[in-house]
């Protein structure tokens, strides 16, 4: 089509300005501002990150043993760069795009503006239209070159709050110069505002520009689940910008890495990660001072930076399905935490220093690899649910009846040997849960009645043979399982009647058991007195 218009010979100004008009119309939409901004700041993140990591490689020394030979060492430094320039040149791809539109458009707007002054001019002029002065080029490096002053187009502008783009001026057929609507840009901040579907997923260039506009706009809330494509796999430097952002879901993507300038969300609140493919956390997640919920579950981490300590504010953390071996000694730092989440890692040990959370409501560490509870733990006296279910612990600490608030106790498919009878001083016990310890637990503890607010008893598959006489006083109980137990005095047919059921039997049993206990204290006090006549006249 184009090839056939320039064909086509040019006998009157019209013909020019209707070719100029068609050319023009051809460019795609110019980019916003926002995206330009975030083009540009984009490339200038990634190229740093270059620098950076081209670095790194460069101070990797091959081992002084001699065991890899310098030529196979070199050929692994040399494919570990071009790695980084391949990923560059992706990760810069799409911004590129944006810059180099917006090159284009301000070439042509320059090429439109000489225009208008043609055809405003008299006739006289025309002989001008021949001899045209070269438009100025604007290569896209120019956009965002570090060292040079980013070129924007001239009639853009931001007005008040409104942040107006104005859309540049056109020309129509009959000579004269026409604005276009402004286009007014969201306020929502929508990720499908940018995509222009709900389930269109944002590309790297995409977020960086929402990132730019919500900082503009002082955001407070940010949902990006499940909304970044799959190959996003660290996000831009400028997110430390959105400083008034309070509420942060980036979860269910598939992140690698947080920037370090994660801190700069002085705001946040609330922050989501989970289902990601995070290994490690930047120092700088210390320094989010406001943060109260805090969910990292379903991530590669192995460790923990010390700067967690300084989340003095957190009361909900959120650690689970990660590859945690251990959990640093500064958790017990977090003064204001209620609810610890730790479940599916592979922690051999809780810090003492737990006990140092003395807000601490919840403590869930199911599936891990636990041996033991530290003492410290029964010191946490406002514990109200603690869950250890799937570990190899064979004890539980001997200072739980300071635990005064405790409501929920699962310690089921352990390796528990006994219940300690400190225990059954924590008499605000709703559920407890000691099934599936399988040949270690023996016995329940004799003081177990004192736990008479209990309501729910899991003592299934165990070696448990008597209940202790004091299992009459639970008067609340209404859930019981004691299968696979080999119970000697319980008949089945009263454990199919149900918790209240046994604990009348158990009621019954002792009474009958005491009212035959002086009569055969009797019977032996006389045989006792025969005896001892006996013994006398002898």
């Amino acid at each position: 089509m184009m090839m056939m218009m320039m064909d086509k010979p040019l006998d009157s100004t019209n013909q020019v300005v209707e070719e100029i008009m068609s050319i023009h119309r051809s460019l795609p939409p110019r980019p916003d501002i926002d995206d330009v901004e975030a083009a540009t700041s984009l490339i200038q993140n990634v190229e740093n990150d270059d620098r950076n990591r081209l670095d790194a490689i460069d101070r990797q020394i091959r081992s002084s043993s001699g065991v890899v030979p310098r030529e196979l060492f070199d050929v692994l430094q040399e494919m570990r760069r071009g790695l980084v320039r391949f990923q560059s040149k992706e990760q810069k791809r799409e911004a590129a795009k944006v810059l180099d539109l917006e090159s284009a458009h301000v070439v042509f707007d320059e090429l439109i503006q000489r225009a208008s002054r043609c055809v405003a001019s008299p006739p006289s002029s025309d002989t001008n239209l021949s001899r045209p002065q070269q438009a100025p080029v604007v290569s896209p490096a120019s956009l965002y070159s570090s060292d040079q002053t980013r070129v924007k187009p001239k009639e853009m502008f931001t007005r008040d709050d409104t942040f107006v783009a104005k859309v540049k001026s056109s020309l129509y057929s009959d000579g004269f110069l026409a604005p276009r609507k402004p286009q007014v840009l969201d306020s929502t901040l929508e990720a499908k505002k940018l995509t222009g579907h709900g389930d269109e997923k944002l590309s790297l260039i995409k977020l960086a520009t929402l990132i730019e506009v919500s900082a503009k706009k002082a955001t407070q809330e940010l949902n990006l689940q499940h909304k970044l494509m799959d190959n996003l796999e660290w996000l831009p430097d400028s997110l430390g910008k959105l400083s008034s952002l309070v509420r942060l879901d980036l979860s269910e993507n598939c992140i690698m890495a947080l920037p370090a300038t994660v801190g700069g969300l002085s705001s946040l609140t609330r922050l989501d990660l989970h289902s990601n493919r995070i290994g490690q956390l930047p120092e700088s997640i210390g320094d989010l001072m406001n943060l109260v919920n805090l969910n990292l579950s379903g991530n590669q981490l192995t460790s923990l930076p010390s700067s967690l300590s300084r989340l003095i504010n957190l009361e909900e953390l959120d650690l689970s399905s990660n590859s945690l071996s251990v959990l640093p000694e500064t958790i017990g730092s977090l003064v204001s935490l209620k609810k610890l989440d730790v479940e599916t890692n592979n922690i051999e040990e809780i810090p003492h220093s737990i006990s140092g959370c003395s807000s601490l409501k919840e403590l869930r560490a199911d599936y891990n690899r636990l041996k033991a509870l530290p003492e410290a733990v029964g010191k946490i006296t406002t514990l109200e649910i603690l869950n250890v279910r799937y570990n190899n612990i064979r004890q539980l600490p001997t200072t739980m009846s300071s635990m005064a608030n405790l409501k929920e106790l699962d310690v089921s498919f352990n390796e528990l040997e006994s219940v300690p009878e400190s225990l059954c001083y924590a008499t605000t016990l709703v559920k407890l849960n000691i099934g599936n310890n399988f040949a270690n637990l023996r016995s329940l503890p004799r003081l177990i009645g004192n736990l008479e607010k209990l309501e729910e008893l899991d003592m299934s598959n165990n070696q448990i043979r008597y209940l202790p006489y004091s299992f009459k006083t639970l008067s609340q109980l209404r859930v019981l399982h004691t299968q696979q137990n080999p119970l000697e005095e319980l008949p089945r047919d009263i454990i199919q009647k149900g918790a209240q059921a046994v604990v009348q039997y158990m009621n019954d049993l002792v009474e009958a058991r005491s009212t035959k206990s002086p009569r055969s204290k009797q019977k032996k006090s006389w045989v006792d007195r025969i005896c001892f006549l006996c013994k006398s006249t002898n």
